[in-house]
């Protein structure tokens, strides 16, 4: 990874990282729904001035239907579903548990696609699960009712996310990155326009929290897709998932920084165990030797 790559993988990590602590913010003003609704629209509209500007066709209407259901399930579910344990669970907590991602996903496939884990990723899931135990029971902040089931919807999102990056690799077939980040975002606003009526907030927002959807949309959403799809294009897929590693450290300086949000030793503890259980979850199988050939030692 050139030294470009690498710096736009850091910038790609601090947006994504930041993303949960102008959900913290944000989320409690707004309403889980409303902050996700104005995610994600105003980070469409972001994406189609920017092809409007660099002159890109998207194909946005030959593929609405793909598009409301890639929205729904890769961006207005999880969103919404991280804003909401957010209004319980701190920042960094909620980064950390959003990086058991590749644990879902590798659930997800195995449940659609029938590819079974394996020795590697299977000790990784359960590395992970006590990961998530470790973050969670062993903690000096009380462990009530309300805290396990923001634990539960930021977990529920890590499995939108799983099941939702398989449905955007048949769904994104032959589509430019820009058509695909676009069209999702777009969906997205569609599929929780309805429910952002619903729940509109009833009296207008602090500066902080009209600050931190700006930075939501535009830099955490918009931005950081293109930041994304670019490391895809440049480095391929399999370098680009090591942002899961670094996404968590991020959250968990943000929330720190800005917000005085206390770090204990389970959360460093559960971070380290987690990270563990991904990056066994993402190892390659090294490919067998063909026949006829010994192995170099």
């Amino acid at each position: 990874m050139s030294r470009k790559d690498f710096t736009v993988l850091l910038l790609l990590a601090f947006a994504w990282g930041a993303s949960f602590l102008f959900m913290r913010i944000a989320s409690p003003e707004l309403g889980p729904v409303f902050t996700t609704e104005l995610r994600v629209a105003l980070a469409a509209a972001a994406l189609l001035l920017y092809a409007k500007i660099t002159r890109k066709q998207l194909a946005l209407l030959r593929h609405w239907k793909p598009f409301l259901l890639l929205g729904a399930l890769n961006a207005a579910l999880p969103f919404t579903l991280i804003c909401m344990a957010e209004l319980e669970l701190n920042a960094s907590l909620a980064a950390i548990l959003n990086a058991t991602t590749p644990m879902f996903a590798a659930l997800a496939a195995w449940g659609i696609k029938h590819e079974r884990p394996g020795l590697s990723k299977s000790i990784g899931l359960i590395i992970g699960l006590a990961g998530v135990a470790v973050l969670v029971g062993w903690s000096p902040v009380p462990l009530t009712g309300t805290t396990l089931l923001s634990v539960l919807y930021s977990l529920g999102a890590a499995l939108a996310y799983g099941f939702g990056g398989l449905y955007a690799a048949r769904a994104g077939r032959g589509l430019a990155p820009l058509t695909l980040a676009a069209g999702q975002q777009l969906g997205a606003a569609v599929v929780l326009l309805p429910l952002a009526v619903i729940f509109a907030p009833k009296q207008l927002p602090s500066a902080a929290a009209v600050y931190s959807v700006l930075g939501l949309s535009l830099i955490c959403t918009a931005v950081a897709y293109l930041l994304y799809f670019y490391l895809i294009q440049s480095v391929g897929a399999v370098k680009t998932v090591s942002v899961t590693f670094l996404v968590p450290v991020f959250g968990l300086m943000w929330g720190a920084l800005f917000l005085n949000e206390p770090i204990y030793v389970n959360t460093l503890a559960g971070l380290v165990i987690i990270l563990l259980g991904v990056l066994l979850i993402n190892r390659r199988p090294r490919p067998a030797a063909a026949p006829g050939v010994e192995k170099q030692v």
